[in-house]
């Protein structure tokens, strides 16, 4: 019986669907449908992205296979991506929800946030979501509490820009440390030899992906 399982992508901070097609199609290839969901990260808080864009991507998916024949809906997400599928599965179940992994997720806020938060330049780029990822007790990330889903992280430690990374806690992938990327509550963590800006395109963090979604765990 042919396998229907659906992978919802979400792109980080000021990217768009295209980041994440390297991804999509490899999933593609590994028997998945896919969903590489486009989003406004600049111009919306993270919980009205999760609420609005969230339920479109599944309803994308269910038309792709029907609802009755649709076995599982995973998620693969870059950076705040990750931040705001667990803003969503907070505050709702997935009857069919499988695996999600994330890349280089700011699960505990980044200190660039910190430090240039309050700068009008970096609110008018980044928006209200891109503002709320501070390390901060009351920022979304550290409001959002322990993993309650089945989840994989992959981060990496080689920064590709030097100056963002000297202002985040070491190692780190030039945004978000490592430390920042776990999550308490995850099944699986990875640190792969890669920055943040493009993670989500290197073949290695690819098939580490497609190996989460199908057995639950990343290969060592």
């Amino acid at each position: 019986m042919e396998i229907k399982e659906c992978v919802i992508l979400l792109h980080g901070l000021a990217r768009t669907a295209f980041s994440m097609r390297p991804m999509e199609k490899a999933l593609q290839q590994a028997g998945y449908l896919t969903c590489n969901l486009n989003y406004p990260t600049r111009r919306y808080p993270v919980a009205y992205l999760a609420e609005k864009y969230i339920p479109l991507a599944m309803d994308a998916c269910r038309r792709k296979t029907g609802e009755k024949d649709l076995q599982k809906i995973h998620f693969v997400t870059h950076s705040m991506g990750g931040i705001v599928v667990r803003h969503y599965l907070a505050g709702h179940v997935v009857a069919n929800l499988g695996r999600v992994v994330m890349l280089a997720p700011p699960n505990h806020g980044s200190e660039i946030v910190d430090k240039f938060g309050g700068k009008w330049w970096f609110r008018s780029f980044n928006g209200p979501g891109g503002c709320s990822l501070s390390t901060g007790p009351d920022s979304v990330p550290n409001s959002l509490g322990p993993a309650n889903f089945p989840v994989g992280i992959i981060t990496g430690n080689q920064p590709l820009e030097p100056l963002f990374s000297s202002m985040v806690a070491h190692p780190n992938d030039g945004k978000v440390s490592v430390q920042s990327a776990r999550l308490e509550g995850m099944r699986d963590f990875l640190v792969v030899s890669h920055g943040h800006t493009f993670i989500m395109m290197k073949k290695e963090v690819i098939r580490q992906v497609v190996g989460f979604l199908r057995h639950g765990r990343f290969e060592t």
